[in-house]
């Protein structure tokens, strides 16, 4: 299971505003070679509440513990909050 998979499926089970078509939209197009998706695009397309994406001096990407565990180094989301 990919990581886009694992991070819907999260959504799915945590988030009632998760739009689950748009996910699916990104899904079926993660597998072409020219797919880029940023963390703020993600959040935006599908109004994901497990990742948080800030920008400036304290910003960085931030998973939801649940999310980021298991994930190897170059799979990491950021750090995890509480």
């Amino acid at each position: 299971m990919g990581k886009i998979n694992v991070i819907g499926e999260w959504e799915l089970l945590y988030n009632p505003n998760f739009n689950y078509t748009e996910f699916g939209t990104i899904k079926n197009a993660a597998g072409s070679n020219n797919f880029v998706l940023s963390v703020k695009q993600w959040i935006e397309y599908t109004h994901a509440v497990g990742i948080v994406s800030k920008a400036g001096r304290y910003g960085g990407t931030y998973a939801h513990k649940d999310e980021s565990t298991g994930h190897t180094a170059n799979e990491d989301f950021g750090r995890e909050w509480s």
